[in-house]
């Protein structure tokens, strides 16, 4: 029976560096997708060009595309044992799907790690970041700091901050995503597959309680 994890995290709560790290000790691929949509985006297949037609009018991508995109990525050879799935599913309508897709390919979702930390330590560590003009040197006032203030150690350039990293943009995000993922939190806890992770953990403590999740 091919294993799927379902790994559900808030922005900024390091979710992608976990998945990553799991896929590079497991046997699981990563499946992200963000990823999913670029990819077919760029390829220009039939389904890219749906989602494209969508996110250029600023509007969400329908369930029917975004359960098809990954459909067609899980039946690939490389997903033969199954998966580790970063962004999908995102609902209970997706999570339904997803479970009615993984029947035909012999395949369940196994666990559902919930890396979790409160909103006000998503935001500084956010909100906290800094770029440089020149060439994308990414810092963090706090835990990456720069040797002169404002200025990039690697060629000098001034460092300003996105619009997406300020700090009443993170929040918003971060409290559009638990509004949006209760439910799904809820319909995995009543399957008993949920397990929270405290992400405010050293990145090799979460590595640890996750692996020990995907092994119980």
């Amino acid at each position: 029976m091919a294993k799927y994890i379902v790994l559900l995290g808030p922005p900024s709560v390091g979710k992608g560096t976990q998945a990553e790290i799991l896929a590079g000790k497991t046997s699981l691929v990563h499946v992200s997708s963000g990823d999913l949509f670029r990819e077919n985006i760029k390829n220009n297949t039939d389904l890219g060009k749906q989602a494209k037609s969508f996110m250029d009018k600023g509007e969400l991508v329908p369930d029917d595309v975004t359960i098809a995109m990954v459909k067609d990525r899980i039946s690939r050879p490389d997903c033969k044992v199954g998966a580790i799935l970063d962004g999908f599913p995102r609902t209970p309508v997706q999570a339904e799907a997803l479970q009615k897709m993984l029947a035909g390919v012999k395949g369940e979702v196994n666990v559902v790690p919930f890396i979790t930390a409160a909103p006000e330590v998503l935001v500084e560590r956010a909100s906290g970041r800094w770029t440089c003009k020149a060439q994308g040197h990414i810092y963090h006032k706090k835990f990456n700091p720069p040797k002169v203030a404002d200025k990039c150690d690697i060629d000098g350039s001034e460092l300003y901050q996105r619009e997406d990293d300020k700090a009443e943009t993170v929040a918003r995000r971060i409290n559009i995503y638990f509004e949006q993922t209760a439910p799904l939190v809820d319909y995995y806890r009543n399957k008993e597959k949920l397990v929270e992770i405290d992400g405010t953990q050293s990145i090799d403590q979460v590595t640890d309680a996750l692996l020990s999740a995907i092994k119980r």
